[in-house]
């Protein structure tokens, strides 16, 4: 399900694919309901492919999502800036306090909410890879071409470039 939902740099919110069209995806809103195109110059992440500084490696978005899930019961997480580490560690004791800010914990929370409130609860690494759509190419050299098309959503680099993009981690490949 994680791999279906995207963050667009720039742009609050979540969005979900919904189709492509030539060097573009139509997303829409989780907010509001209102569709676009994401272009392939767009930083255009899936939540699946997004990882959390660990001290001794990564955790994946869905395990951090789950553990949130279990937590609370299958509700929103009470989550304020005040009390947002202290949540994040009942959930990753061992979260890499350098590299993962407090911008990033607050996304986590809010991202998790979001997701609650439309009704996506299914964060398993399993419904995300039974998710199937048709592949997707493009000439942008940032975008992955072959696989599925969730595979192939633009996936962030670490280029100075993208620098000031999300700090949480991505994994390539």
């Amino acid at each position: 399900m994680l791999k279906e939902i995207l963050s667009i740099s720039g742009k609050s919110g979540l969005f979900k694919h919904i189709s492509q069209a030539k060097n573009m995806i139509i997303v829409e809103s989780l907010i509001d309901g209102k569709r676009f195109p994401a272009y392939s110059h767009d930083r255009v992440v899936s939540l699946g492919d997004i990882s959390i500084f660990t001290d001794e490696g990564e955790v994946k978005l869905y395990e951090v999502f789950t553990k949130l899930q279990e937590l609370n019961k299958g509700e929103k997480a009470p989550y304020e800036d005040a009390n947002a580490e202290k949540l994040l560690v009942e959930v990753i004791p061992n979260y890499d306090r350098n590299r993962v800010h407090k911008s990033d914990i607050r996304k986590i929370f809010t991202w998790y909410n979001l997701l609650v409130e439309k009704g996506f609860t299914d964060f398993t690494e399993k419904a995300d890879e039974e998710t199937t759509t048709p592949a997707r190419t493009t000439s942008d050299p940032q975008v992955k071409t072959g696989g599925s098309a969730e595979q192939n959503i633009v996936k962030q680099n670490n280029s100075a470039k993208q620098k000031s993009a999300v700090h949480l981690h991505q994994k390539k490949g």
